[in-house]
């Protein structure tokens, strides 16, 4: 092998030196995830950069006999997994999906409603994301920020009055199930589709624990793959479609929509995902909501101000919590990360700045798959408290954090359960 160039070598060190940073870090980011051995093995496989446009079968490529078999395979699972009859593996994130979504089930003037950033929607849905560049109207669901939930009521009352083509659920902040059995009549009479982004909850959903919006009066959901799913970073559609036409829209709004090739090596990684997800899904699932609820009780019990406390404070694997009288969540994600403890610092209701908001989110989803449970929660609890509360020193609180760390850097809930997380060596030719 030639010798690397100084900016290879460059790239190659400051890869590595993120992996060593999170091998002794608390990871708490509620969007990021780790993936299997064998996850990572099919992302090193010649299937990373083929072509397979198309459909399973009807490709506009040669030499995808084998891409189609695995397609095929991870789409049986999907349907299964998730209890639908139409499943697309293409989209290759969670906001390609909402485009094609949005492809398919708007044209531009329509209205459709959606939360409010503010409230906790993703980015996708704001007038400058993928809902605006579509050319579509948006109106928000009133929202309690008592029970950061959408207001039902309200809410009906607004649905009845504009009338929107589209209803959309879904959060990036998302705490508490969305009501759509509660306003499943509201759908029924106004007549329009309701779509669930279920892109941070889809692996509660596979495991059973949080809400089942294809049996609650969604006809389309739209995910990313990588959150609390613990596949890789891709993108899904799952969807009962109303008609022949819209699962043929939904279709055509991914490929030759919004994608075209749909990163084959991702796509047999989330194929092997489905499978594990199957087999492993309730016990991670059910473990990760515990570990949540068990994080934000010891965090509240310490003298944080974890939202909606009065409600159990979570039924997902996300925490909210507000540290305005802490210095604000910039400050306080910042003060996080020099201890190694990765957090990201997030608008609550109320706020009108993304860029200095009052809170901090919190996910409990990768510190699950890596194994902790109960006991650990509330051991970074009190990181939390000695570093933002009692004001400790940030080196001896990292010092206590990279050895709590040593102790958890194994996956669990997947093949190969025990393989280090983030050693990849296996896969790079030097096992």
């Amino acid at each position: 092998m030639s010798a690397l160039s100084k900016n290879a070598s460059y790239i190659r060190e400051k890869v590595q030196a993120h992996n060593r940073f999170f091998e002794d870090s608390i990871p708490l980011i509620a969007s990021e995830n780790v993936i299997s051995p064998l996850q990572r093995e099919m992302l090193n496989s010649d299937f990373n950069g083929r072509y397979a446009e198309g459909w399973v079968g009807h490709r506009y490529y040669q030499g995808n006999v084998f891409v189609d078999e695995v397609e095929q395979k991870g789409m049986e699972i999907a349907r299964k997994l998730f209890g639908c009859t139409y499943a697309d593996l293409r989209p290759i994130s969670g906001t390609v999906a909402n485009m094609a979504a949005l492809f398919a089930l708007t044209t531009p003037g329509d209205v459709i409603a959606t939360p409010a950033l503010s409230d906790g929607a993703h980015i996708s849905t704001a007038k400058f994301g993928a809902v605006g560049m579509r050319g579509v109207s948006t109106v928000n669901y009133p929202f309690d920020t008592r029970l950061m939930n959408i207001d039902v009521e309200g809410t009906r009352k607004l649905l009845l009055k504009v009338r929107p083509k589209l209803a959309l659920f879904g959060m990036s902040m998302f705490l508490f199930p969305a009501p759509l059995k509660e306003l499943s009549d509201t759908f029924e009479e106004i007549g329009c589709t309701v779509w669930y982004d279920g892109a941070h909850v889809l692996g509660l959903i596979a495991g059973g624990q949080f809400q089942d919006p294809l049996r609650e009066g969604a006809h389309v959901i739209t995910g990313s793959t990588h959150k609390t799913f613990p596949g890789p970073n891709h993108g899904i559609i799952l969807s009962n479609p109303r008609s022949e036409e819209m699962e043929k829209s939904l279709r055509r709004a991914v490929f030759p929509g919004v994608t075209s090739s749909h990163h084959l090596h991702e796509m047999a990684a989330l194929a092997v995902a489905l499978d594990e997800m199957q087999k492993f899904g309730r016990r991670y699932a059910s473990q990760t909501v515990r570990n949540a609820r068990a994080l934000a009780g010891s965090l509240h019990d310490r003298g944080f101000t974890v939202l909606a406390a009065e409600h159990g404070f979570t039924s997902s694997h996300t925490i909210a919590v507000d540290v305005r009288k802490l210095g604000g969540g910039s400050e306080c994600a910042e003060k996080l990360e020099k201890a190694n403890i990765v957090v990201n610092k997030n608008m609550l209701p109320g706020d009108e700045s993304s860029v200095h908001p009052s809170g901090l989110r919190l996910g409990s989803q990768e510190v699950t798959h890596l194994g902790m449970k109960r006991g650990e929660m509330e051991e970074i609890a009190s990181f939390f408290e000695r570093l933002l509360i009692r004001g400790e020193g940030v080196s001896s609180v990292r010092k206590d954090v990279i050895a709590f760390k040593r102790k958890f850097r194994k996956l669990e809930y997947c093949y190969g359960e025990g393989y280090p997380a983030y050693r990849y060596e296996k896969f790079l030719g030097r096992a």
